[in-house]
Order: C-alpha cells, then sequence, then structure tokens
C-alpha cells in the first residue's frame, strides 16, 4: 500500500498507538496472575482487589477477556480535561497534558465503548473534550507556526500526535526558510 507523500515522513497515527500502548496504567485485576516476563520487562503477580500497574496493551487484553478493570488516569476526567480546556482558550501558551494523551485516551475510550463500560465515567463527555481540546490546540499551533523563523521555535507542552501532525510542513517550511536565508547570505558576498 501506498501512503501519501504527507505520511511518509510521519508516524502513522496507529504506530503513535502502538508506541503509547507500551504506558503503564492501573488495574484492578479480577483473576490472580503469577509474575510473567515479556520482552518489555516482568509484571505482575496480580492478585485481586489489589491494584497494579500494567502496560496498556496487557490491560486492555486482560479488559477484552473480562478479567481486570481498567483504573482511568486522572487526567482523563470531565474536571480535568475541562480545565485544561480553560487554559488553552485563556492562555497564550499550551497547557500541560500528558506526552501520549490522545493516543491513550483514544485507545481507553475505543475499549470502553465495547466492553468496560463501567471503568470510565462520562464517556461523551470525555470524547467532546477532548475533540475540543484538540481543536484549541491545533488553532495554537497553526498561531505558533505563522510566526516561524529560521531561529528558534518554541512549542512547549506539544503532545507526539501534535507533533506528528505539523512536523510534515515544519521540515517543509524550515527547508524554505534555510534555502531563503542562505540565497540572502549568497547576495549579501562581494
Amino acid at each position: 500500500m501506498s501512503l501519501p507523500q504527507s505520511l511518509r515522513t510521519s508516524v502513522t497515527p496507529p504506530e503513535l498507538e502502538l508506541i503509547a500502548s507500551q504506558q503503564l496504567i492501573e488495574i484492578i485485576p479480577l483473576i490472580a496472575i503469577e509474575k510473567t516476563a515479556f520482552i518489555s520487562g516482568a509484571f505482575g503477580p496480580l492478585q485481586p482487589p489489589r491494584k497494579a500497574q500494567i502496560p496498556l496493551w496487557m490491560a486492555i487484553n486482560l479488559k477484552l477477556k473480562k478479567k481486570c478493570h481498567i483504573v482511568a488516569p486522572e487526567w482523563l476526567s470531565v474536571e480535568f480535561l475541562q480545565s485544561r480546556l480553560d487554559e488553552e482558550i485563556n492562555e497564550p501558551g499550551f497547557s500541560k497534558l500528558p506526552f501520549r494523551y490522545a493516543e491513550v485516551s483514544k485507545l481507553l475510550l475505543d475499549v470502553q465503548v465495547t466492553f468496560a463500560p463501567d471503568d470510565i465515567q462520562s464517556t461523551d463527555k470525555i470524547r467532546y473534550l477532548l475533540k475540543d481540546l484538540r481543536e484549541a490546540r491545533q488553532a495554537k499551533s497553526r498561531e505558533g507556526l505563522d510566526q516561524i523563523n529560521r531561529g528558534e521555535l518554541s512549542l512547549s507542552n506539544l503532545c507526539s500526535m501534535e507533533i506528528n501532525e505539523i512536523r510534515p510542513f515544519f521540515v517543509h517550511a524550515m527547508g524554505i526558510l534555510t534555502h531563503l536565508h542562505r540565497d540572502a547570505s549568497a547576495e549579501d558576498q562581494p
């Protein structure tokens, strides 16, 4: 399958989700499992009802088999997301969010719809807030890129998905700026 040119220089969203699935998340196991070794590390033992931290991919796998409850991260709540949205709208910089919040929230909410209706509360409201947050942050990214210069660019608190989205444009724009600067420097020399 051939990818469009804009995606050839960036990681695809499913690839970012795969990377994000390595993040640890808290669960409440419903079954006992001995300590198990994987390439990414050893996890367990899992003893109900004691909370445990395991990779997101493992939590989703156990949830699909109805063998655990996923504990939603603190930032995946209506109150937290609403406060960050207000901050995005009213403050000049980007609000502080987990680096992989977009990917982790998508993975958790996708599992939530079908298999985990009891793990995360107010999923529809959370989805709307995430969408509004993403749109507000994209608008700020576009504004920041309008003010780009060859010497410096500072867009702190961007998440991995946002960096990945602007990367093709940014690389192209910086190439043009460098070329223009080089041409201007060549004209100035005798």
